[in-house]
């Protein structure tokens, strides 16, 4: 199944810079049906040409790897994707100069990197995407995923964020070898 990234027409065009508003995932579940969620992006927009730090959301097709959950939190997502538990010293490398550029990390990690287990609920659900990771290039951007939500709708620093029900009703159709499709934007 292709999970595509497409405008909202619920926001004029164009979509205020940096706001991560006026996008929707849409996709078609096993029974035809199709679905449609509201999401937000990365605060640089979708962007071609994907750099570490620059808040850009990638264009391509990205395969859903995993997903995480914390168990503290959340029950496990219904889903036939893999799943694991993340533990409060999961991390994710990235630091472009380090040789786990783009990996997951146990902490305590020298190097720069994301914390998984965090104190808001951002990352309680996290769809580990296949950008950037066979193999890691460096600087090409890190720690793409979807994940849930802020509270205020805020944009990402470059992940796809759903609201929680939405997540879980996408996730509960996904398979292995489904995917994230984020064209070139308007």
């Amino acid at each position: 199944m292709d999970i595509h990234l497409i405008p909202d027409p619920a926001f004029p065009r164009p979509v205020p810079p940096g706001s991560g508003v006026g996008h929707r995932l849409r996709w078609r579940d096993g029974d035809g049906r199709v679905h449609e969620a509201p999401c937000v992006i990365g605060r640089g927009g979708v962007i071609q040409d994907k750099r570490e730090g620059d808040g850009g959301t990638p264009v391509g097709r990205f395969a859903l790897r995993r997903v995480l959950y914390r168990p503290d939190r959340e029950p496990p997502p219904a889903t036939a994707l893999p799943v694991a538990v993340l533990t409060p010293g999961d991390g994710w490398c990235d630091d472009p100069a380090h040789g786990d550029y783009n990996r997951p990390v146990a902490l305590p990690f020298p190097a720069g990197h994301e914390v998984m287990w965090r104190d808001d609920t951002v990352y309680d659900i996290v769809v580990v995407l296949g950008h950037n990771d066979d193999p890691p290039v460096p600087g090409w951007g890190s720690a793409i995923f979807m994940h849930l939500v802020r509270p205020d709708r805020a944009a990402t620093a470059g992940c796809v964020a759903l609201d929680r029900g939405d997540l879980r009703l996408l996730l509960s159709h996904c398979q292995p070898g489904d995917r994230l499709c984020v064209p070139v934007s308007d």
